[in-house]
């Protein structure tokens, strides 16, 4: 039988032995670090077939993957805009030096990601008003390179994504900004009572849960019947949608993150160096 651990989301290394019992006996032994979503869809067999296959590409294989890619996804915070969008956010309500060390240790896979959502939106706690002073006075910073990379994805005919863990009130004057519609936001909904004052967030989107992005990579790759995925992005969270995504490439331009950084086949500081590759 298969034999695998996981361990809560988060990036680990082990030599791990494969063993199939179905038509013949061997064994797989192998050192690579892997992400392993706490739950997966996948069974035993196909989710190893996968990572194998991962395990075995470079750079180079990731390359070509990108220029034929269906579709292609994109984490938000510090990856489409230059800051985290929930540190601003704690920084503008006066909360600043709490949320951003939480943030730290979310983004390097030390707790679970709906763990350090509620954890540092309960020391927020934004009212309503409060998030319309912070759109209105504090605009996302777009990450050099975004927008021409964005339009180049589009012009190929490439349907892009944003998948985040932040806010999707945060994220939509940034889709708007990219020309990328507001049906391809896949993100967190906070939640308000009728006084307008903070009411936490809806914890059923997927985006809310460890592993939540592979689920909507696994959606996506479903309802449009994509043959291939690329995702980018700076986080832990990014690094375990691949698998579903067929390849996964590390953002490190804003900010480098060494469990990211360690676990790409393809790392870059430049999103033009995406640009450049798609043709």
């Amino acid at each position: 039988m298969w034999w695998f651990q996981r361990l809560n989301g988060t990036i680990f290394s082990r030599l791990i032995n494969l063993k199939s019992h179905h038509n013949h006996h061997h064994s797989y032994k192998f050192r690579k670090k892997y992400f392993l979503p706490k739950d997966t869809s996948y069974n035993n067999n196909k989710f190893y077939s996968l990572l194998i296959t991962l395990n075995k590409m470079n750079a180079e294989d990731i390359k070509i993957i990108w220029k034929n890619a269906d579709a292609v996804s994109f984490d938000v915070d510090s990856t489409v805009i230059q800051e985290e969008g929930i540190d601003e956010l704690a920084k503008f309500c006066g909360k600043g030096d709490q949320v951003t060390e939480l943030t730290k240790k979310a983004m390097q896979g030390n707790m679970t990601f709906q763990q350090s959502l509620t954890v540092r939106l309960n020391i927020i706690r934004p009212s309503l008003e409060q998030i319309k002073q912070f759109i209105k006075i504090h605009p996302p910073k777009l990450t050099p390179g975004i927008k021409e990379l964005v339009d180049k994805l589009h012009e190929k005919n490439k349907k892009v994504f944003l998948i985040s863990g932040g806010f999707r009130c945060l994220i939509s004057p940034v889709a708007t900004r990219l020309n990328i519609s507001q049906d391809n936001i896949f993100a967190n909904r906070l939640l308000f009572n009728f006084a307008g004052e903070f009411g936490g967030f809806d914890e059923n989107e997927l985006t809310a849960k460890s592993g939540g992005k592979a689920q909507v990579i696994k959606r996506l790759k479903d309802n449009y019947n994509f043959k291939t995925i690329v995702h980018i992005g700076d986080g832990a969270t990014d690094l375990e949608a691949c698998p579903p995504a067929d390849a996964f490439v590390g953002f490190g331009g804003n900010v480098v993150r060494d469990t990211v950084k360690n676990g790409s086949r393809w790392f870059v500081y430049d999103l033009n160096q995406l640009k450049e590759a798609l043709d």
